[in-house]
């Protein structure tokens, strides 16, 4: 039997096939496996497009923005402060906030941008290398330094408008106007109570930047920011240095430790200027210190002494206890009250209730006050507003203090007939004097005004609105005589005279309570009044803290104060003169 043989494969990969270097090893299920692994990464990138592109869109496309985009804040322009007549109190002036992008900012520059920034260099190095993306560098840069450095070109620096408060009047009006903070935020006098209108509402602008930090496109319409509102005050900005300089000068000449100086318009209560001695420069507080701050007309509380006489006398006139004439025994000098004993500074014997305030006797008043039942001189004094604020738009406004009748004893009512045993502020008796400019009502005392008023009008109301009846015409017609003899011979305030001008007022000499007890030689002088006495227009009250001179009595200290600044107020009011043969 012939075998035949097999055919001879003709696969011309067979040979390869039985070679052992390609033969494979690896299982089949790798190859699966790896597709597998292909697949997830291919799932896995899907999910995490789908997260970034779809689920948290929003972050990533801010977070992108943030590389270029940026949003500005446009400042508002703080409002200015003017007097009545429209001079500027405060203003703001254009100045720039410089900003830095320090990835940009080239080693090179370092040194010429802290040259025009007055920084020292280390400081300058201190801030760029930190590890925040926007630096601000300085504030407050006026408008040259910031043209120069836009001149220089520099990449990563950005100049951001702001402004800086400047006040014309510096150390004179201090006190009204205030200050703000590095934010413009104020901090004091109508900075402080009128800051909600000055501020006005920040304005946006989104720009988009290129890699130097310069602005290349706004991405939306801008905002515009809207400037704070212009606060137009009652003070006059004349009279208000006037009685700055006068005050200034009382205090170095009396060597006092400070003083206060109060002019009101009669006919409506404005405040025309309101002047504190010491004062500060609100353009330079670098050594600002608290006994400069205080704004002692309006938040210092003191005994009154004799200015309030002639409440009391009011208060018995309309209560028909005495006439103007009525003869009051003040002899020996001395008067007993229980264990206490009221003197006066001589002895003046009989004399009539004018004379009585016209010689300022401590015993006609306690004799006077004694007279009338304690509850009607309480209700009385709570309708003048002592013990009670102000109604002034204003910060820190002191009430003063008047203790409930009900725990007075004999001495204690006859004290505050002349001024002690209650406190009021230096405005408080001031807005008191106004009963007894006019009718007998009350003004309102006021420092804001609206500026489509006239400046005859009252501010923002009516006249009853403003205004009080505290005691009867008949009677403040009568307490304007008694005021006007008290300047006259005869009477305790003679230096407070006004040449050309017939002139009332009343002086005031109170001791200073130091602890539980009053010192001997320690006094605030003061003097309120009123002129020109045919038409009142003006009251000035004068307070002088502390004088350490010879003299210290308010006639002589606090009299020639009220003396120059009535005087030069009037003139400068254009008020006629009304004394008999000018």
């Amino acid at each position: 039997m012939i075998r035949q043989k097999k055919p001879q494969s003709h696969d011309p990969y067979a040979p390869a096939a039985k070679n052992p270097l390609l033969v494979a090893r690896l299982p089949a299920w790798r190859s699966k496996f790896v597709v597998l692994l292909m697949f997830g990464a291919f799932g896995a990138l899907a999910a995490r497009a789908f997260w970034v592109q779809v689920v948290n869109q929003d972050f990533y496309v801010d977070q992108g923005q943030k590389r270029y985009q940026r949003t500005l804040e446009l400042d508002a322009m703080r409002g200015r402060i003017v007097d009545r007549h429209g001079s500027m109190l405060a203003v703001s002036l254009a100045t720039y906030e410089i900003w830095a992008t320090p990835k940009l900012i080239d080693e090179a520059a370092f040194t010429p941008l802290a040259k025009l920034l007055d920084l020292p260099l280390a400081e300058l190095r201190r801030r760029l290398n930190g590890e925040r993306s926007f630096v601000l560098l300085k504030r407050q840069v006026d408008a040259g330094t910031a043209a120069h450095l836009a001149r220089l070109g520099l990449a990563g620096i950005t100049q951001i408008a702001d402004s800086k408060r400047f006040y014309p009047e510096g150390e004179s009006a201090a006190h009204v106007v205030g200050f703000t903070d590095i934010e413009d935020n104020g901090q004091e006098g109508v900075e402080l109570a009128a800051n909600e209108r000055l501020q006005g509402v920040p304005g946006q602008r989104e720009v988009i930047r290129d890699r130097l930090g310069r602005v290349v496109s706004e991405t939306r319409p801008l905002v515009p920011a809207r400037n704070g509102d212009t606060i137009h005050l009652t003070i006059d900005r004349r009279i208000q240095q006037l009685a700055y300089a006068q005050l200034k000068a009382a205090v170095a000449q009396h060597r006092a430790e400070a003083g206060s100086v109060v002019v009101l318009d009669a006919r409506n209560g404005e405040i025309l200027a309101l002047a504190n001695y010491p004062s500060f420069d609100p353009n330079d507080r670098a050594r600002l210190s608290g006994r400069q701050l205080r704004n002692r007309a309006v938040i210092d509380t003191f005994e009154p002494g004799s200015t309030i006489k002639p409440l009391v006398v009011a208060l018995s006139l309309d209560e028909g206890k005495v006439r103007p004439q009525t003869i009051i025994d003040t002899a020996p000098g001395w008067y007993r009250i229980g264990p206490a004993v009221i003197h006066d500074t001589s002895n003046h014997g009989a004399m009539s209730v004018a004379e009585a305030v016209q010689k300022s006797s401590n015993i006609a008043l306690a004799k006077l006050a004694l007279n009338l039942p304690a509850e009607t001189i309480w209700t009385k004094y709570q309708q003048y507003g002592l013990g009670t604020k102000p109604e002034l738009t204003f910060p820190g406004v002191a009430a003063g203090k008047v203790r409930p009748y009900q725990r007075w004893r004999p001495i204690e009512q006859a004290t505050m007939a002349y001024g002690y045993g209650l406190s009021v502020s230096l405005l408080q008796i001031a807005q008191v004097y106004t009963a007894y400019a006019g009718d007998g009502a009350m003004q309102r005392v006021s420092l804001l005004r609206d500026p489509h008023d006239s400046l005859d009008a009252p501010v923002g109301a009516t006249s009853a609105d403003r205004s009080r009846q505290v005691t009867t015409p008949a009677t403040a017609r009568a307490i304007r005589n008694m005021l006007e003899m008290a300047i006259g011979v005869g009477g305790t305030g003679r230096a407070a005279a006004v040449q050309g001008y017939r002139v009332g007022g009343k002086t005031g000499t109170a001791r200073k309570q130091i602890g539980a007890t009053y010192a001997k030689n320690r006094y605030r002088a003061l003097f309120v009044g009123m002129a020109p006495m045919s038409d009142p227009r003006l009251i000035v009250a004068v307070m002088i803290d502390d004088p350490a001179g010879k003299a210290f009595y308010g006639g002589t200290v606090a009299g020639p104060v009220f003396s120059g600044v009535m005087g030069g107020s009037l003139q400068l009011l254009g008020v006629p003169p009304d004394a008999a043969g000018v």
